[in-house]
Order: structure tokens, then C-alpha cells, then sequence
């Protein structure tokens, strides 16, 4: 029986790791943590009883991926939950863009803009199956939807805050921008726009949905999943070199995929890559941090705006202009006084995430890379601009800056949560320039991280790719 070694437990590695077991390999998982499961963790950060998720909370890629609608996880008790409202984006002036499931409503609240929203994601929406198949894989493929990939691409191909500009006011141009903003990178280059265009298409076509009980709930779906196939995963060891491997597989495993970073890579394989993949690797760059901040609080936040209090997911922000002016400024290093800041109300929806009326709140800004300073009281001051009255209901708070969150998950290089910067070469091919993206020049040794395509996200697609590349070598 051939035999295979996966390096790291989050979402790609394992979905790696079931690929190759279905195939009749003998698979062994191996994680550095004391918990599988990489981005994909839930933990009592706060106060006891109430669960947050470590890093990824909402999950359009998951419950579109094609890959784990293939395994049925509900059979092994993965149950998605949405909120009445996927998205909100508050103004100052109290007013605020939403997105849901329902494109007509959707657009109709955006007044003025709705039919520019429904003409820019309608398409995207209506073919999102067909969209999500091609945009799910290596950016060289053969299309099998040629058209609705064209169509996507011509608008993907724009910077974000030119597309931005096809809407008249402001709740339609901030919504728009800070999905684009989920980018963690410029939003005035070509290729910005293509985040905002895939994630706006998602709240329209399967929603930003929670797993309920946390975001490991789909750690233990795939865990589930894999022993079915008698795959075993090992943690607490931290993996050095592909000679550890060896001794870990009882002799040289046939295949070998590391879902790590770049630098991971460098230290895992080292001299034995070709000189022409560890250039590529050592150039690889990294782009914006996380500055992570956890809140318990007492009953809701108190939003300004109505549409606020029924959304999972919030982006706190502010205009358009504004949204782009601090993005530029976290990628040149300069951390701004109001960070763009992502918040999840998870909880209502998943009402077990709390204890009685004491709530979790999950949140994040986007600050420089490797940032070391606190950017608790931004992130406060953030929400407390669009719910007044806000820090009353502050319980506890739990923080991870970017080198907390690299000692937390040695992928997150310099706390940047993406795997990499999302440049426009780094759009088109990361991690490195190669027909083989997943392929790293050393026999059998594959790469599966975001840091591959089709990049970050909760949707084993990399890691999927991956293992058929490392099957077909093996057939």
C-alpha cells in the first residue's frame, strides 16, 4: 500500500489528506498544535462557556465548495446556520448597505444603486455553480465555462475602487468596497476588485453562513470524514525536516504534502528544493496583518443602524474613500487611526455560542505587517462609532496581535491570516509562476496551503488539487 504524510491540520491538509485516503493511500496527519484543525478552531477566549472562533467564522467558500459538498459532512454532524442578514456596512450618518441571500432585496435597499448591484452581481449570481467551479481552481485550466469565467473576469480584472465608482451613493460603494477589502492589500490596482465581486456573489448565491457550535465543528466533520478511511492524525509535533517524515511514516512516505506556508517549506525541504524553487519561495511576500480582539458583552451591541442588529457579519469602516486610503496605508506600514475592522455576531444565529445573556463578539483589524503595537482601543473605538454606548456592555476582552497569531498558527507569517499578499502577480499565481502550482520540484512533495490556488478560504480546495496532482503522479 502507498503511503502518505500531510504536514498541518486546517482545512486543506485534511481535505488532502481524505482525498488521498479515498484513493486507498495510508495517510498520516501530522500538527504542530495540540489541536487539529490550523484556522479552523472554536476555544473559551473570554469568559467560560463562550465559544469564539480562533480565525475564519463565516463561510461562503465552505458551503460552496465542490469538494465538501462531495463528502456529505452532515453526516458527521456539520450543520450550517445563517443570520437574517449576511452582511451590513454602517455610515456615520446611521445608514447602512446590507447583503442577503436575496438579491432583489438586497439591491432594493440600496435605493438609487439597485439596479447597478443587480446588473454588476446578478450575472455571478445566477451562474454562481458554474463560476464557483472554475474560480475554485488553478488559474491556468481549461474552462469548462468559458463564458460565465469571461464575464466574471472582465470586471475581476479592474481595481475596486473603479467598480466602486459605477454606484452613485455611498451605502452601495462602502458595501461593495469593504468586501473588496477582505483583499488585505490595495484596492486601487488591477485584480482588487475580483475579492469583492466573488464574496459580494456569495452572500447572493449560498450566503456568509457560521458552522453552528464553531468553526471546529467543521475540523470535526473532516477528522470524522478521514478515520472512516483509517487515516490517523498526530499532534503535537512540530515538523523539521522531510527526514522526520521518514521516521514519523516508517520509512519514506510516497507522498508527502505540506499545508504550510512558503516559509514553511524552506525549512521542511530546504536544499533538497531545485535552486529555481527556493528563490521563488524566498521572494514569496507577505502582505497585512490581523490584530485579533475578542469581547464578551452583556446582551446586543447597541447599533445605530436596525439592519446592524440582525447581521452576522460587519464591516466597520466608513465611506468608500475611506476604506481605500486605510488599506493603502497598512500595506505601505503605517498603521491608521480607524483600521478597517471586520465584526461577527455569530451568536445570532448559533444563540450556543453564549451563556445566557452574555454574548461573544468576534472581531479583527487589518494593521501592518508584523505591527507591534495595541490595536485594542482602535478596534473599540470603531464599533463604538456606529453603536454608541457600546463599551458599557463590555464584559472581557482577549486579544492576539500579529505575533500572537503566528505562535497560535506558523502560517499566519507576521500575523498576515491570507498566507500571503494578494498582489495581482500573487492573484494570478502563488505561490510561485509554474504550470505545477502544487508541485515544489522534489519527488513526491507537494504544496497545499492558501498559499496555493485558489487561496484563502474554508473550502480544501488547494488541498484537494494537491492530491490529485500527487495521484496522478503516482498513476
Amino acid at each position: 500500500m502507498s503511503t502518505a504524510v500531510v504536514v498541518g491540520s486546517g482545512p486543506n491538509g485534511l481535505a488532502a489528506a481524505i482525498r488521498l485516503a479515498q484513493a486507498g493511500l495510508a495517510v498520516t496527519v501530522v500538527e504542530a498544535h495540540d489541536r487539529p484543525g490550523g484556522g479552523t478552531r472554536t476555544s473559551e477566549l473570554t469568559l467560560p462557556g463562550l465559544l469564539h472562533d480562533d480565525c475564519a467564522a463565516f463561510h461562503p467558500t465552505g458551503v460552496a465548495s465542490p469538494f465538501f459538498a462531495s463528502l456529505g459532512l452532515e453526516r458527521h454532524g456539520l450543520r450550517w446556520l445563517w443570520p437574517e442578514v449576511d452582511l451590513a456596512h454602517p455610515l456615520d450618518d446611521g445608514r447602512a448597505g446590507i447583503a442577503t441571500r436575496d438579491l432583489v432585496s438586497s439591491a432594493a435597499s440600496l435605493g438609487a444603486d439597485a439596479t447597478a448591484w443587480t446588473r454588476m452581481l446578478g450575472p455571478a449570481v445566477r451562474h454562481f455553480d458554474d463560476l464557483i467551479a472554475e474560480v475554485l481552481q488553478p488559474v491556468v485550466h481549461v474552462p469548462r465555462h468559458p463564458v460565465t469565467l469571461g464575464r466574471f473576469g472582465a470586471k475581476a480584472l479592474l481595481p475596486a475602487t473603479v467598480l466602486a465608482r459605477r454606484f452613485r451613493d455611498a451605502p452601495a460603494r462602502a458595501l461593495f468596497t469593504g468586501v473588496a477589502a477582505h483583499k488585505f492589500g490595495r484596492l486601487d490596482l488591477p485584480l482588487s476588485a475580483s475579492v469583492g465581486l466573488m464574496l459580494g456573489a456569495s452572500a447572493h448565491a449560498v450566503g456568509w453562513p457560521v458552522a453552528e457550535g464553531g468553526t471546529e465543528s467543521i475540523t470535526r466533520a473532516l477528522l470524522a470524514e478521514l478515520a472512516s478511511y483509517d487515516g490517523r492524525v498526530v499532534t503535537g509535533v512540530r515538523v523539521a525536516s522531510l527526514a522526520q517524515l521518514d521516521e514519523l511514516a516508517g520509512g519514506r512516505p510516497d507522498v508527502v504534502v505540506l499545508d504550510t506556508a512558503p516559509a514553511g517549506v524552506l525549512d521542511i525541504v530546504g536544499d533538497r528544493l531545485p535552486a529555481r524553487v527556493r528563490r521563488a519561495l524566498s521572494r514569496y511576500s507577505y502582505g497585512p496583518a490581523a490584530f485579533k480582539v475578542d469581547l464578551a458583552i452583556e446582551g446586543d451591541i447597541p447599533w445605530t443602524s436596525p439592519d446592524c442588529r440582525r447581521a452576522g457579519t460587519l464591516h466597520l469602516g466608513g465611506s468608500a474613500a475611506e476604506i481605500a486610503t486605510v488599506e493603502a496605508a497598512t500595506v505601505r506600514g503605517e498603521m491608521p487611526e480607524r483600521p478597517f475592522v471586520l465584526l461577527g455576531q455569530q451568536y445570532l444565529c448559533d444563540p450556543a455560542r453564549s451563556s445566557g445573556s452574555t454574548n461573544p463578539v468576534y472581531a479583527y483589524a487589518h494593521v501592518p505587517h508584523r505591527y507591534d503595537g495595541d490595536a485594542t482601543d482602535a478596534v473599540l473605538a470603531q464599533i463604538e462609532r456606529f453603536a454608541p454606548g457600546f463599551r458599557e456592555r463590555v464584559l472581557a476582552v482577549s486579544t492576539r496581535d500579529p505575533a500572537a497569531l503566528e505562535a497560535h498558527n506558523a502560517n499566519y507569517v507576521g500575523g498576515d491570516i491570507s498566507a500571503g499578499a494578494n498582489t495581482a502577480r500573487q492573484i494570478a499565481f502563488r505561490p510561485r509562476i509554474s504550470l505545477s502550482p502544487y508541485a515544489l520540484g522534489v519527488d513526491g512533495v507537494y504544496l497545499c496551503s492558501s498559499a496555493t490556488p485558489p487561496g484563502a478560504g474554508v473550502h480544501g480546495m488547494g488541498g484537494f488539487h494537491a492530491a490529485e496532482a500527487a495521484l496522478a503522479r503516482l498513476r
